[in-house]
Parts: structure tokens; sequence; C-alpha cells
């Protein structure tokens, strides 16, 4: 790559002939020893480029484009490198191969569009400049013609030999000066008739074209003659941020700063792996390093900010990525700018087509640019940060997604009650706001239960509907694409439940609910992906949440997330809560991210690939969100796949019959202690009475009038239940409702 040069036009030396200069550079010296070195370049040089540079950061302070003088391009490091076995230099830079050249071509096109559209609407002051500097050009050049014709320097000659009162010396000087001028004149007599003569024939005889081409190349060199020092003749299209340029020496100075290793010592010494290259997407530079033996992934990761500060870049600008081949090999690439500040734009689902659950989302770019798909099938994401760090936005996205799928039915659980999910209501099969009753939802928590509860229940005919199909329908005994849109099978639809803020569902008033919501959750989180229901969980609060059961239900729910995404966290432990502690071992602490507006919706996505991005997530604002839910209704009305809530179907939650359970449990027992039953009903009912206990089991028994009494069983007398009471609690109900 050659290194940009500033466009200012400063106090410049003479031209010099770069490509002779090289050639005696040359042959002078080898080319490895040339890195860093300093040449002077022609104002032609500077001006021709049509990118203006803020400035270019390098390792020597000599280097100063006001001075015609900059870095040579580092083509090889300056120090011999070991390169790995078997590796050779590939033929076609990286950045042209075949899948990286499209998207080089779009930025190459993007840049020369750019750049053409900017000068075609300043055409029309281009021309007014051009007109005024080429009027400033013949005036310049006429003057200096006469000042050529005048030999003005001989005027002092003359004036020198007066008044040494040499009348000799004079004469001479003067007759000298007659005669250059006679000369001269007869120059610019010639020159001019020739002019008089000329210009009218070509005026006549040349096709129009010549004509133009000429005058336009007369034009713009007068213009560039007469135009004032330090303007240009045109403006600058594109103005690159400043950037590092980096070279053997400089990354070996950040190491060797960093503590990674000793110069003086061989065994200590810092190598290179490859050779230095920039990246295929040309954002920055990349290379191998071979940290000192001793050294491993541990210590580079601690000292990632003394390594950005020794290539005097920002943080945030330097990754680092674990080799597979050695402990203390890993790759370095350091970006131009910071790509964190860049947003990536707005998402492509605006254009509101049809979209498949069973395709990547695309998510957003990661720090080299590329593309980030995540991939829900089979599948968990917990998504976890601070408020207003784009958490919701992230999730919604993941959302927004699925419901352009309209084989998919979302169930929406928003604890916060915020205004982010209101829209989904347009295609949600089910859908929850806040924990007490509001003016969105009359009895959420009811509504909740309901819901958890046809989930369960859909999986359980999932998974018995699978084990009946023949086997060449259902080849390897699981859900496919293809059955869960086949019109045979609609039991078999991808179920998507998004949950906002989850953890208020484990921390209401009741402790009871809590424990049935904990468990219920628990239930779907193990059993649910393999059925096609595919969580998104988002939470500010990931840790620290209820007390016994509850607190361990509720890890266990959150820790079974497949895929993490933590955007920006308050600390260290909230960043291991959401990403786990192996994240933290591997370098990742979402508690480092940036802040700042321009940061909103950064964070790490781990568990989507064997690398962890830090992701630029697409935007989708509320206008954008309604724009595509109202699209995603469309396409499901115009398949008649509209159900549940979006449908206007209401829902119920089906409430057990617990004497009839308790009836069912004793069998031929005519009695039963309340420990017993319990543990019967979670046994023959774990979808609803997993994790219940005798007193919660009592407690319901006693609400309908059904006494505890003293039971002897085994020799053990403790309380329970009688089945003579039982059936008479439940003859007087029925009685009752009858």
């Amino acid at each position: 790559m050659t290194e940009p040069m500033s466009s200012q036009n400063n106090e410049l030396p003479d031209p010099i002939d770069l490509d002779a200069h090289r050639a005696r550079r040359d042959d002078a010296q080898n080319p490895e020893d040339l890195a860093g070195a300093l040449v002077p370049v022609s104002p032609a040089e500077v001006e021709r480029m049509d990118t203006a540079y803020e400035i270019a950061l390098d390792g020597d302070s000599d280097d100063d484009p006001s001075t015609g003088n900059v870095l040579v391009p580092v083509d090889k490091p300056s120090l011999p490198v070991p390169v790995q076995s078997g590796e050779r230099m590939p033929i076609v830079p990286v950045h042209l191969r075949p899948k990286a050249l499209p998207a080089t071509m779009r930025r190459a096109g993007g840049r020369a569009g750019h750049v053409t559209a900017f000068h075609t609407v300043r055409s029309p002051w281009y021309a007014t400049k051009f007109a005024w500097f080429a009027s400033r050009g013949l005036s310049r050049l006429i003057g200096k013609q006469f000042r050529w014709w005048w030999v003005p320097n001989s005027v002092q000659l003359e004036q020198k030999a007066a008044d040494a009162g040499e009348l000799k010396e004079w004469e001479k000087i003067h007759r000298q000066l007659k005669a250059t001028r006679l000369w001269r004149g007869v120059v610019l007599a010639l020159q001019n008739l020739g002019l008089l003569i000329g210009l009218p024939i070509a005026w006549n005889a040349a096709p129009a074209a010549g004509l133009v081409a000429v005058g336009a190349a007369a034009v713009v060199g007068l213009a560039h003659y007469g135009r004032p020092a330090g303007q240009t003749l045109v403006g600058t299209a594109v103005v690159a941020p400043r950037f590092r340029k980096l070279n053997s020496d400089i990354i070996l100075r950040a190491y060797y700063a960093a503590g990674l290793g000793n110069p003086d010592k061989t065994d200590k010494q810092v190598n290179f792996g490859s050779t230095m290259s920039r990246d295929a997407s040309n954002t920055g530079t990349e290379v191998i390093i071979d940290l000192p033996w001793g050294l491993g992934w541990t210590q580079v990761v601690g000292a990632k900010e003394k390594i950005a500060s020794g290539l005097d870049v920002h943080m945030r600008q330097v990754f680092l990525t674990p080799d597979d081949s050695s402990s203390r090999r890993h790759k370095l690439f350091v970006a131009d700018t910071d790509p964190l500040a860049e947003p990536a734009g707005r998402t492509d689902m605006l254009d509101g087509k049809r979209r498949s659950i069973w395709q990547p989302v695309r998510f957003g770019l990661d720090e080299r640019g590329r593309l980030v798909g995540l991939s829900l099938p089979w599948f968990s994401l917990l998504v976890g940060a601070q408020p207003r760090k784009g958490k919701t936005f992230s999730a919604r996205m993941v959302a927004l997604h699925a419901a352009l799928d309209p084989f998919v039915k979302l169930v929406i659980v928003d604890g916060k009650n915020s205004p982010d999910w209101l829209g989904f209501k347009k295609v949600a099969h089910r859908i929850v706001f806040g924990d007490v009753p509001n003016v969105n939802d009359p009895d959420p928590i009811e509504h909740l239960l309901a819901a958890l509860d046809e989930i369960l229940t859909h999986i359980d005919n999932v998974n018995s509907l699978l084990t009946t199909l023949p086997v060449e329908v259902c080849e390897e005994g699981k859900l496919t694409e293809e059955l869960a849109r086949d019109p045979r099978y609609p039991e078999l639809r991808v179920w998507v439940l998004v949950m906002e803020e989850f953890q208020k569902y484990f921390e209401t008033e009741d402790q009871e609910i809590n424990k049935q919501i904990a468990r219920k959750l628990s239930m779907i989180q193990a059993v649910g992906p393999s059925a096609g229901v595919w969580l998104v969980s988002a939470s500010q609060k990931p840790s620290g949440v209820g007390a016994g059961d509850v607190a361990r239900l509720f890890n266990r729910f959150r820790d079974n997330h497949t895929l993490r995404f933590a955007l920006r966290c308050g600390n260290r432990d909230v960043s291991m809560a959401v990403l786990g502690g192996d994240a933290y071992q591997e370098g990742f602490d979402a508690s480092t991210l940036p802040v700042g507006d321009k940061f909103r919706g950064v964070g790490y996505l781990y568990g989507a690939s064997d690398d962890t991005p830090t992701v630029r997530t697409f935007l989708a604002d509320a206008k954008d969100a309604d724009h595509i839910l109202t699209a995603a209704r469309k396409l499901r009305e115009t398949l008649n796949l509209l159900t549940g809530d979006a449908a206007g179907e209401q829902i119920e939650r089906t409430s057990r019959d617990v004497l009839a359970d308790i009836l069912t449990v004793l069998g031929a027992d005519t009695a039963a202690h309340w420990e017993a039953i319990a543990g019967r009903l979670a046994e023959q009912m774990p979808e609803q009475y997993d994790g219940t206990t005798p007193d919660a089991i009592s407690a319901q028994a006693r609400a309908l009038k059904v006494p505890s009494r003293d039971v002897k069983r085994d020799g053990v007398n403790r309380k329970g239940a009688r089945a003579d009471d039982i059936r008479a609690a439940i003859d007087r109900r029925n009685n009752t409702n009858g």
C-alpha cells in the first residue's frame, strides 16, 4: 500500500525525479532497509491526490507532508521474520480474491461515484475558478515574458558601474543589454506573429474536438500557473481520517513496552509468524505474532491496553485472535480507525420481504465490517446490558426477523411494559405486558402462565407427532424446515418465545407464582429447542434473582442459553453473568465496552461461532419496527396464518383440578400423607406439579374445604388427606356449581 500524502500546499522544495531517486536508493541498499525512510516528493505528486488526509501518524517525526517528505511504503518488515512452515505468499492479494472482490469493487465504485457526484455538483464553480485563474495565469505569463525581454537585473549592473565611475564598463554592459533586448524582442515578435497567423488558421482548419481539447488544456495550464499559493484548482471529495501505518519496528516497540519480551535477550524476543499485510476489507493491518517462550494468550490479553498505547492507537482499534497452532501465537489486527464508532446502518428488513427463521438473522457488522449472522434454530439467545445500551433493540431485531416468517408463532412477554413491543400485537400469537394489571394487559401473570402451559402442551404434541411420522417423511426423527412448513402438520410450527426483562417474573410478590413460572420456563428451556421452541431472553439484571428453588431455577434458565450477546454492562460480575465465566477467561468483558450514544448496540456475541466478534447491530427504531410488523401481518394474512391474540383468539389458563389430581394419584389408597401426595403429583404430572411442596398441596386442598387429618401409614402418623374427604369436597363443589 502506498502511504497517503497531504494535499496541503505549503512551500515545497524543487521537484525531484522520484523514480531516479528510488533507483539510486535501491542501488545503495536492500529494500528491507528502506522501511521508514524519508523520500522528497514533488508538489505535483502531492497535488495529484484527490483524497486529503487530516494527518498520517507514523513512527518518525520527520515525516512531514508539508516538506514533501513521506514514508516509503512498508512492503516487508524491516527485520527478517520467520515464516510458518509450508506458507506461501499469496499470488492474488486477499482483497482481490473472488470472495472479497465484490466488496472491494463496491468500495471502489462507491468512492468513484461519490467523487464524480461531488465534482459534478461543483462544476459551475470550478468553471468560474478556472476562468479567473487562467486570466491571472495569462497575465502572469505576459508579465514574465516582458521581464525576460527587459532583463531587469542588468539595470543594477549599469547603476553599479555608473556609481563606480567606470565609463567603459558601463558602455559595455549597455551595449550587451541593447543586443540582448533586441534579440529577445525579435523572439517575442516572432512568437506573437506566429500566434496572430496560426490561431486564425487553426480555428478554421482544425476539427472542433481538437480545438476544444487544446483550448481546455491551455486553460488548465494557465489556471494552474495563475492559481494563488495554497489553493487547489478543484475541491477535495474525500477526507480520510488520520491513521497509523504500521511497520515491524513499531509493533516490536509496542510489545516490548507492554512487557511481552526483551529485545536484548535472544530467547525473549518477539517474532513474526507472517508478513505484515492489509486485511481483505482494506480497513487495517494484520500480522501473526509469536511471543517468547513461556508467554501466551492470557498475558497478551491482559496487556492489550499497553499494546495499543505502544502502537499509539486507541484500544478499540486493536484486535487479538488466538491461533490454534500454539498458545504463544496470535493474530494482531490494527484498524485504521475506530470501527465501533461507525454505525452499522439500518436493517435490510425494511424491504418487508419474507424471511425464514431457519436462516441466520442479519444481526450486524463485526469490527472488520463483515456481516454477522445469528442462527437461532436449536439454540436460545440471552441478551444482557445496562439500560439504554441497545438491549431491547437487539432482541427486537431477532423478533422482527421471526415476525417476517409467517410460519413462526411469536410469543412476546414484555416484563417492563414498554412501548417498544406494542407493535407486535399485529403478529404475536400471544403477548403479555408487565407483571401487574395495567392498561395493556389486565391480568399479565395469568396470561403468562396460560402461554407457558400452551407452549408446554405444544412441545408434548410435537414430540408425540414426530415419533409417529414415517421415516420417509421424518428421516432423522427431528423437526426440519420442510416439516415446519408442511400444511399437513400445522402442529409442527416453530415457536419463538421472546422475554424482555424476564427476571421480573421470578420476583413477583407471590412466591408460589414465582415457583410455577420458574419451573415452567426451566422445562421449556430444557426440552423446547429440540421441539422447535426457541427463546430470546433479555435482562438488565442477570444475577441475584429470587431465593431458594427460584434462584436455582433462574440460574439454570439463564445459564442454559447457548448464544450470549452482552452490550455495555455495569461491572465485570454482570458481564460474566451474561457471557459466562469462560468468556471472561478468554478476555471478553462487556464492562469495558465503550460508553456513549454512538456506541449503542455494540456488544460481544459469544457462542454463535468459534470467534467472538464485537458486533455493531443494525438499527430498527420504533418507526422502522412498525413498518416491518405491518408487512409481516400482511404476509400472514395472505397465507391465512394469523393465530392467537393477533387473530383475536382469547386464551384462558387451563387450571388443573387439584382435587381430581389428588384422587387420581391416591389410586386404591384410602389415605396418604401430604409428602406422599406431593411426590406422586410431581412424578405423575410433572408438567403441572414439578417441584411442588407438601405445604403447597395441603394449602390448595384446605382452601377447597378438605380437612388435613392425621394419617397413619407404615407405622408413621402424619398429616395427610383421606380419599373420602376428597370425594366429599368434589361433590360439594359440583352441587354448588349445579
